[in-house]
């Protein structure tokens, strides 16, 4: 265990700038916060997480994947990727962290995506314990400990001390070119404020939702419940939901004439939008009920069925705070598990 003043948090962040791109909160309205790249003169946010997750930074939101020219009959086709730099990303919440690993079993499972491999392999993970959970947190009920995260390296803030611990070869190589303004310490003052977090833990509205209802051999009776035409009756297929979920993978390809040349990208797709798995007989889900349903029973029987019953949720509560008309996994949870009144 190491530490450092958070009145040297500046020259922290400048080392670790001058060897890698480091990305951290930063306030950009009245308490919202987004990862920005970090340069002398910026404060890292106080708030307890982003607006968005951290998971643009390893698959995002739009990236092109492959040039084509064509001339007559001859067809050129040109990778347009360039190399990733290395990069750390500080300040990292446990769910968030938490939701990487769940990106991996899409990604990294064969066939390898090796866009998103790449990235993996060139970030570092900085995370940061939570101090003051949310009345939306409910990472809990998802095995994720809000005051003991992972990541490459996991610090924690208290009584004015950053305190740092790497968890993986890459964090430890990362601390050992800061050795020299870290201090050696032991971990009793973290010890004190896991105490001091998870009990606030303890009084969250949401400390008591669990996951039991939902198991893989029940697939059908939850799929079939007639709870799924009252809950979808207010969703918007807005996508908000989806757009803020750290660990919602879906996507769609395109292909864009520019006019010189054929770009392919890809790009975020929704679940709960009506032409989402549109092919060429048609939709196979063709009412809101349908999609409303598709989504959630993804992240919540569906994920967990084929991976060792990994829920597909990480509790950040983005989707509570977000939706414009409060419809999200939780209210979801309580409905068909039984537990309205909760």
């Amino acid at each position: 265990m190491q530490k450092l003043s958070l009145t040297q948090l500046d020259e922290f962040f400048d080392r670790i700038s001058k060897e890698q791109a480091l990305y951290l909160p930063i306030d950009v309205k009245k308490g919202q916060a987004d990862f920005i790249k970090w340069h002398e003169g910026l404060t890292m946010s106080n708030a307890l997480n982003t607006m968005r997750s951290a998971k643009d930074f390893f698959f995002p939101q739009t990236e092109n994947l492959v040039d084509f020219k064509v001339e007559g009959k001859n067809i050129e086709i040109i990778d347009s990727r360039s190399e990733t730099e290395d990069f750390v990303l500080f300040g990292v919440r446990a769910c968030d962290v938490r939701s990487f690993l769940i990106l991996d079993k899409v990604f990294l499972s064969e066939p390898v995506d090796t866009y998103y491999k790449s990235r993996r392999e060139h970030g570092t993970i900085i995370s940061v314990s939570c101090n003051s959970p949310s009345e939306t947190c409910f990472c809990h009920t998802f095995g994720i400990d809000a005051a003991d995260p992972e990541g490459d390296i996991a610090c924690w803030i208290a009584e004015g001390d950053l305190f740092l611990n790497a968890r993986t070869e890459k964090g430890t190589a990362l601390l050992n070119k800061l050795k020299n303004i870290l201090t050696e310490c032991d971990d009793t003052k973290v010890k004190e404020q896991q105490a001091k977090t998870k009990s606030v833990l303890d009084k969250l509205p949401l400390k008591n939702l669990t996951t039991d209802d939902f198991k893989g051999d029940e697939m059908m009776e939850i799929f079939n419940s007639p709870e799924w035409g009252k809950l979808s009756e207010s969703c918007l297929a807005c996508g908000t939901c989806t757009f803020v979920c750290p660990t919602c993978q879906c996507y769609d390809i395109k292909d864009f004439d520019t006019g010189h040349g054929i770009k392919r990208f890809r790009c975020w797709d929704s679940c709960m939008y009506s032409d989402f798995t549109k092919m060429a007989h048609g939709n196979p889900r063709t009412s809101q009920l349908e999609r409303f349903r598709q989504r959630f029973m993804h992240k919540l029987v569906y994920f967990p069925s084929n991976n060792n019953g990994e829920f597909g949720c990480v509790g950040c509560g983005r989707c509570i705070a977000k939706c414009p008309v409060s419809m999200n996994v939780v209210k979801v949870m309580r409905q068909l598990g039984g537990n309205k009144n909760e």
